[in-house]
């Protein structure tokens, strides 16, 4: 510390020490949600990684911290505290790091070797040294945390027939923007690329399971009172008798049965559709559209945000139909898709993919 003009030591007790460490850990998925609306502009997934990893090694060298410790003590701490403002918004969710095959850099060996040169050369400096190393190593497991959940919930998806990657470029394309704020690790304002990794990691995994709530993963009618009539493609036509495309599921039930919003998301129409009669369809975003169609009645307006299993409409037979009944659609980017998958296995494979990251704890 700089005081009328002298530099004075300061002693850390190891009481401090872990003080300042444990204030590192803080509310990680608000911070990632945040963190994915100023991050997306700047992610392009493999350029990306290449290039912080290509930065990463060229980063604080164990000559340039220790000229740092022995020649502006105080700009260290300065430094410290920038990134101590940085961290103090992640929640404590670390597992045990998973080393095989990661992307991110360690520099553990290096931290432990530089700790000894300061402790020997500047002894009041160590435990500043101490801190340092102790946030890169919060830095690069929570960076390993990040990746490994964006992992698990891309296979989730792509079990499902989904696109991550789609998912992630429509995430960089819809962020809006909005206030810049700049998140520095330095005094300077710089910002360290482990950091900067950290940060476009947390952001992959907020977009992605952001996502999972658009996945429909509830029956649209109760299946105590309806039962599936009709499958997902050709089909004998009931009015022509001839084969014919059937671009969703039919459930057959009483008249005025309830409806229900197959996953959570945006009342986008309601109104009548040539052949459909009747109609609600709900956004869920990320390309995701459900349809119901052959109504008797609407339960829900264009704009109104719906949860999954919110009821939205009544089971009818408008539009063209041979008796009172429920069409049901998934469309992807207009494309309709079969809903068979996401009703059957969904709710499981999505469990799987919230679940806390435990496969870190038992290696």
């Amino acid at each position: 510390m700089r005081s009328e003009g002298q530099v004075r030591f300061i002693k850390i007790s190891s009481r401090v020490q872990m003080a300042a460490a444990s204030v590192a850990l803080a509310l990680l998925v608000g911070w990632g949600i945040s963190m994915a609306s100023m991050a997306w502009t700047q992610y392009r997934a493999s350029a990306d990684r290449a290039s912080l990893l290509a930065r990463e090694a060229h980063v604080a060298t164990q000559e340039e911290r220790m000229a740092a410790y022995g020649g502006d003590l105080e700009g260290v701490v300065e430094d410290l505290k920038a990134r101590q403002e940085f961290l103090e918004a992640i929640e404590p969710m670390l597992p045990e790091d998973i080393r095989e095959g990661e992307t991110v850099s360690d520099s553990s060996s290096e931290a432990a070797e530089t700790i000894e040169k300061v402790g020997a050369l500047i002894p009041e400096a160590r435990g500043l040294a101490e801190i340092e190393a102790r946030q890169l190593a919060f830095v690069e497991r929570l960076t390993r945390f990040a990746d490994r959940r964006a992992e698990r919930t891309a296979n989730a998806m792509q079990k499902l027939g989904l696109d991550p990657q789609a998912t992630l470029r429509r995430a960089e394309r819809e962020a809006l923007g909005g206030p810049l704020e700049i998140l520095a690790t330095s005094a300077s304002g710089e910002v360290d690329p482990r950091f900067e990794r950290l940060g476009l990691s947390l952001a992959r995994m907020a977009a992605l399971e952001a996502s999972l709530d658009a996945i429909p993963q509830v029956s649209p009618t109760n299946m105590s009172q309806t039962r599936m009539s009709s499958g997902f493609g050709y089909r004998r036509d009931p009015f022509t008798r001839r084969g014919a495309m059937h671009r969703g599921l039919d459930f057959k039930g009483p008249r005025g049965s309830p409806i229900y919003a197959a996953a959570d998301g945006r009342v986008s129409f309601v109104g009548r559709k040539s052949g459909y009669g009747n109609v609600v369809e709900v956004s869920h975003g990320n390309g995701v559209m459900t349809r119901y169609a052959h109504l008797s009645a609407f339960t829900s307006r264009v704009g109104d945000e719906v949860k999954a299993g919110d009821p939205i409409a009544k089971l009818g037979k408008t539009g063209r139909s041979t008796g009172p009944h429920l069409h049901f659609e998934v469309r992807i980017n207009d494309r309709a898709v079969n809903p068979r998958p996401f009703l059957e296995t969904a709710q499981d494979v999505l469990k799987e993919a919230r679940e806390p990251d435990a496969a870190g704890s038992n290696e």
